[in-house]
């Protein structure tokens, strides 16, 4: 069993058509090892086991008999390979309630297009994961399910919003999972859990059936995108949410040696801590060894991070989230929601009430606005300039290694080493690179509006030469 957790989804699916090992063994071993690791990291919120078997069963059953007819068949990438996906996207017959108390009742009628394409390409769902409320802090807790846990110490958080697949996937209980991404909600769990995270360029992967859906320039902040256990599953599971199968071509056709590789100097609050530093520097030399050159690289602007990204997220004309918690957007309603935190059980979470708060803000500066989504778009110009096609940017996701639980709130705008590359609308992808006393450290790989290609070779050069995850129930025995 431990054999089929350590291995990556295409060497699964490989094994599968081969009929080395079955559809029915591999979903079996990464259940058993969910239901080991559940009652420590709380991740899945609901599952579907007994589907997700008979859809192996039958998985193993078409295998068997185009082998009895002697066929050999062209089998989906993924097949029979499990998967899990956040509970924010629409997974038919599951809930989409994305946290809110207010969607309890809420069950998907069909897959969002995303969860469609995994399914095209052979994958089986194991279950919905946590999410924050409505998606939108770095902790994966709300009032409906609870809190999720840290793959690696259940004091700590598994990152938000997609911080349940983050758990699930660094635990091992599935190869490939789904999150969504509009402020590092898949890099920073990624970076806690250890594991793999895509944020594509926008449009790649489609946004549509998930809760919240933003509007206008939002849409294009927001993307949609997998966590996986191994670098080399990156490309394949990419290109199969996007419908783009040459993206694995273009990947492996990326020459890492000839490519550039820029690092911020000088650097911008908040500063990567002692264990986040050292994980950059690797990850740097990892790269220069392989050939490729690193160069440093000011930007005029990175101390208004946070401004230019919250600025254009307000900017986009989404429905605000007072109106998705109250129903209106008046200040009382807040005010009220505030009040409601001092109850036994609040029907919110103190980061949503305070960003029903403080999203009214940039709407009463329009000048500041203006100014703010001018200088946004003068960096993702003079970044966009500076990498050109044979460019990344090497940063880290977050400052530092996986916080405790709730100490996220007394610096709550450090998730920006990420959100900044939302507002960008610039590629990125989240690789792990090593433990530091037990918990995961990693980087995240940046390129042109485009150049995925680049920040997944990347990843696999890292994987390669840096060993990627670690198997959290390995540091346990």
């Amino acid at each position: 069993m431990d054999d089929l957790i350590s291995q990556s989804a295409l060497q699964l699916a490989a094994g599968i058509r081969s009929g080395r090992v079955s559809s029915r063994q591999v979903v079996d071993a990464h259940i058993e090892r969910s239901v080991k690791m559940q009652p420590q990291i709380h991740a899945l919120v609901v599952d579907c086991y007994a589907a997700a078997r008979r859809q192996a069963d039958l998985c193993d059953v078409q295998l068997q008999e185009s082998r009895r007819r002697g066929e050999e068949g062209s089998w989906p990438v993924l097949w029979g390979v499990p998967c899990t996906i956040k509970e924010s996207l629409a997974v038919t017959g599951m809930p989409q309630t994305a946290g809110s108390i207010h969607r309890r009742h809420i069950v998907a009628t069909e897959d969002a297009p995303s969860v469609q394409r995994l399914r095209a390409a052979g994958a089986i769902v194991l279950g919905v994961s946590n999410t924050s409320e409505l998606c939108m802090w770095m902790e994966s807790f709300n009032p409906v399910y609870g809190r999720s846990n840290n793959a690696y110490d259940a004091r700590r958080t598994a990152g938000g919003s997609s911080g349940g697949e983050g758990a699930i996937v660094g635990a091992g209980g599935s190869p490939i999972g789904l999150g969504s991404d509009i402020g590092g909600s898949i890099r920073m769990p990624a970076l806690f859990n250890g594991v793999f995270g895509h944020k594509g360029s926008p449009g790649l992967i489609s946004n549509a059936g998930q809760y919240p859906s933003p509007q206008g320039i939002a849409q294009e902040m927001l993307a949609t995108g997998p966590l996986c256990r191994r670098a080399t599953d990156l490309p394949t599971v990419v290109s199969v949410l996007a419908a783009k199968p040459e993206l694995v071509a273009e990947v492996a056709a990326v020459d890492v040696s000839r490519l550039r590789v820029l690092r911020l100097q000088p650097d911008y609050a908040p500063y990567p801590d002692a264990a986040q530093s050292a994980a950059l520097e690797r990850a740097l030399r990892a790269l220069e060894e392989r050939g490729a050159r690193v160069e440093d690289c000011a930007l005029s602007g990175l101390e208004h991070a946070i401004d230019i990204w919250s600025h254009t997220l307000v900017s986009s004309g989404s429905l605000s989230f007072a109106e998705m918690m109250f129903g209106d957007r008046h200040v009382t309603s807040s005010l009220r929601g505030l009040a409601q935190l001092l109850q036994r059980h609040p029907p919110h979470t103190l980061p949503l009430v305070l960003l029903s708060l403080l999203e009214r803000i940039p709407a009463q500066m329009p000048e500041r606005m203006r100014r703010y989504l001018a200088q946004g778009q003068a960096l993702r110009q003079e970044l966009s300039d500076r990498l050109g096609d044979d460019g990344v940017l090497l940063d880290v996701p977050y400052p530092r290694q996986a916080p405790r639980h709730y100490h996220a709130m007394l610096r709550p705008f450090q998730f920006v080493r990420s959100a900044l590359y939302n507002a960008l609308r610039l590629p990125a992808t989240a690789c792990p690179m090593g433990l530091v006393a037990g918990l995961p450290t990693g980087v995240q790989v940046i390129a042109a509006p485009g150049r995925d290609d680049l920040t997944l070779a990347v990843a696999g050069a890292l994987e390669q030469a840096c060993g990627g995850w670690v198997d959290p129930c390995s540091q346990l025995s």
